[in-house]
């Protein structure tokens, strides 16, 4: 292949500028997501010593890049053993990207059945909550009142949150896709104090003021009757039957996603 240019005993072809950028292009994404932590330095630290690794492979000092590749290979290993939960936290942010989102469709259904699980057992206990799914760069100042969990859905973190000795069971959980960004958000209220001929307690206005304001579903279970409402475009459908929940909810969700 042709070579665009030489920079001293190297020739740069247009597969080697496209691979360059490619690569530089990840590890800015990655120093992004890691430039507030102690990793960040141990990732610099990496990428110099193969920069060396391949300087001294071009220049054929076969020694010297045996040494490096070799550091290079153990510091690799002992940088995702040390940063573990680091690496997650890269990872959980590139799967809540919208090109990831793009790409990999992931379905929602494994989710609801989570949520869903947990509501129904939390109705029959009477014990409340409020669980509101939306993309949460859309309801950000929302989401900013809470506490930050980024937690993988699980019916059992949903009863742990809502548990009324648990610290975070009161105010709202935010879901984005399947992960539990927030817990214990501030909601607006919405004006109406009555829906369906029903007095509105401030969970369900909590609720209804949320779809009132953005794009979301809100599902709401009763302290005091344990029973199911959902909230979606400022409308609130109430008593909504256990049995019902999951069909309600994919629709509501369905013409979410849609919109």
């Amino acid at each position: 292949m042709n070579e665009l240019f030489r920079i001293g005993f190297l020739g740069i072809t247009w597969i080697d500028l496209v691979d360059i950028i490619l690569i530089a292009a990840v590890f800015y994404l990655v120093w992004r997501m890691l430039r507030d932590t102690v990793a960040v330095q141990i990732l610099i630290a990496l990428v110099f010593i193969l920069a060396l690794s391949f300087i001294t492979e071009s220049a054929n000092l076969k020694s010297l890049n045996w040494i490096l590749r070799r550091i290079a290979d153990i510091g690799l290993v002992a940088f995702i053993i040390l940063f573990a939960p680091e690496l997650r936290r890269v990872l959980l942010l590139v799967t809540q990207t919208r090109l990831f989102r793009l790409f990999m469709r992931t379905s929602n259904q494994e989710t609801i059945d989570d949520v869903v699980d947990a509501v129904r057992e939390m109705a029959s206990k009477h014990i409340g909550a409020l669980i509101v799914f939306s993309r949460a760069e859309h309801i950000k100042v929302t989401v900013d009142t809470g506490v930050e969990l980024k937690a993988a859905v699980s019916s059992e973190l949903i009863l742990s949150i809502f548990n009324p000795r648990s610290p975070l069971h009161d105010g709202a959980v935010v879901i984005d896709n399947t992960t539990i960004v927030a817990a214990r958000c501030v909601l607006p209220l919405s004006s109406q104090q009555r829906a369906n001929g029903i007095v509105l307690g401030t969970r369900h206005r909590a609720g209804l003021g949320i779809s009132e304001q953005a794009d979301v579903v809100v599902l709401i279970v009763s302290e005091e009757t344990g029973k199911l409402s959902i909230a979606y475009q400022g409308v609130l459908e109430s008593n909504v039957a256990p049995a019902n929940v999951k069909t309600i909810l994919n629709e509501r969700l369905a013409a979410l996603a849609a919109a």
